[in-house]
């Protein structure tokens, strides 16, 4: 029992066991997949579930991007904390990497992106490692609030210390005094300075908010990302918590795991693998005043819907040089120029938007169009035409059908 004149501050008896472990691991998934209900949100999403205060009091959470995951690295001073100590790394303080940092997350293709990521808060279940009692105007009374109030300058534990800042929420926990502070970037040192002489104090573990940024999903391939960031823990490391509080732990390890599951689908309405060309207005005026057409052709349309990069070409029944040919019975050939227009939010690799773009045989020209949004289920057009100059080598011979079979081929896999 300790008095502490007039007001005595006070929590419970609790112990906590610090033994040495391997590296704390956690890991973070966050998935990218297409929303036909929100084709304009093209961003990842963090799979990975809060723990802790984001979990509680997720209101204070989602606002911001937030999460918190707990770190199973217990803390334990290696001395008193004296009352009014002026060196803060001598309380209870804390400092976390708050500023920005990349993570390279490889693909298995070996294509890499960059994640970015910093700690946004930070957060304990404290605890006093004796047994304390509180004497408060002269009345004995066992209100931890009120307790974990007294014993520190500034306010209670759960206030923090600029430039840190306060919730205004703590909980009670199995081991101790649940509180959460929020680090905003490059924010440095929050310490607390105790009122009275501390015998021994411990953290059950920790408790880290952290903030992502992840990259643009649209421009990469599908399937899955994996990187890692490694963090130290103990005094003058990367989550320092002071110089009396020493981990049980000197590592805490984030893997990354970031999943891309793009959507390309292109969808032909009912006839539309059948082309038939005509001249403009049909046949009658050929027919009719024989009138020789000077061109035929055909604008087939087709829906889209794509969150990827894709390439087309074309397979051909029958080539000519770099695209196709349709043929009569004779062996007579015609060249069919293929073009075509893709939706609005689709560009070549330039950025221009694709308007009558050439399909070859090679691909040449059509190496990869890129979304800027999601398309979903949006209308393109397939251009068949025979030029004027072969619509006339055509009607020079006897009259004849041509025909011939065209594949036109949207490929993911790009680069």
């Amino acid at each position: 029992m300790i008095n502490l004149s007039g007001r005595v501050i006070v929590a419970w008896l609790a112990s906590v066991a610090v033994t040495s472990a391997s590296a704390a691991e956690k890991n973070i998934e966050a998935l990218f997949r297409p929303d036909s209900a929100n084709p304009q949100n093209n961003e990842f999403v963090n799979q990975t579930p809060s723990e802790g205060f984001c979990l509680q009091i997720p209101e204070h959470c989602k606002p911001e991007g937030l999460f918190s995951l707990i770190a199973p690295i217990a803390f334990r001073s290696r001395g008193p904390i004296q009352a009014f100590h002026t060196d803060p790394r001598q309380g209870g303080m804390a400092k976390v990497p708050s500023h920005w940092q990349k993570i390279q997350v490889e693909h298995e293709s070996g294509a890499q992106e960059t994640v970015e990521i910093r700690i946004a808060g930070i957060g304990h279940e404290s605890g006093l490692s004796e047994a304390v009692t509180v004497i408060v105007e002269g009345q004995a009374g066992d209100d931890i609030n009120a307790a974990w109030y007294l014993l520190w300058t500034g306010g209670a534990w759960r206030e923090a210390p600029p430039p840190c800042l306060g919730v205004g929420r703590a909980t009670l926990g199995y081991h101790g005094y649940n509180s959460f502070w929020k680090v905003p970037v490059n924010a440095g040192t929050c310490a607390k300075q105790a009122r009275f002489t501390i015998p021994a104090f411990h953290y059950q573990y920790f408790v880290y908010g952290y903030e992502l940024r992840t990259p643009k999903p649209l421009t990469m391939k599908s399937g899955r990302y994996y990187g890692s960031i490694d963090y130290t823990v103990g005094p003058g490391m990367d989550f320092d918590m002071g110089d009396l509080m020493i981990p049980n732990d000197n590592l805490l390890r984030l893997n990354f795991t970031l999943i891309v599951e793009h959507m390309l689908k292109v969808e032909i309405p009912p006839g539309g693998t059948t082309i038939e060309l005509t001249p403009q207005g049909g046949w009658q005026a050929w027919l009719d005043q024989a009138r020789k057409p000077t061109r035929l052709f055909r604008d087939q349309t087709f829906n889209l819907w794509t969150s990827s990069r894709f390439k087309m070409q074309m397979r051909c029944q029958y080539d000519a040089g770099d695209t196709c040919a349709v043929q009569d019975p004779a062996g007579n050939q015609a060249p069919l120029q293929v073009a075509v227009t893709l939706p609005a939010g689709l560009t070549t690799e330039g950025g221009r938007a694709v308007i009558r773009q050439p399909l070859r045989v090679s691909g040449v020209g059509t190496e990869m169009f890129q979304p800027g949004i999601y398309v979903d289920r949006k209308p393109g057009t397939l251009h068949f035409d025979i030029e004027q100059g072969d619509v006339a080598n055509m009607l020079s011979r006897e009259a004849a059908t041509y025909k011939g079979n065209v594949t036109v081929i949207w490929d993911s896999e790009v680069g």
